[in-house]
């Protein structure tokens, strides 16, 4: 999950810094906020591999 964040940082920046004109799910906020949320649930264990053994 913090690759997929770092993934799509990057996009935004490049998209923000070129100026270039792109629709709603693309826009720089989109994947910025997609980006934090991938980082949230990153931050919360989610897709880390980590199981509790059952008895």
């Amino acid at each position: 999950m913090g690759a997929i964040a770092a993934v799509l940082f990057a996009i935004a920046f490049f998209i923000n810094g070129s100026g270039t004109s792109t629709n709603a799910w693309f826009s720089p906020t989109s994947l910025m906020l997609a980006g934090l949320t991938c980082l949230a649930l990153h931050l919360l264990g989610v897709g880390t591999g980590w199981y509790a053994r059952r008895r």
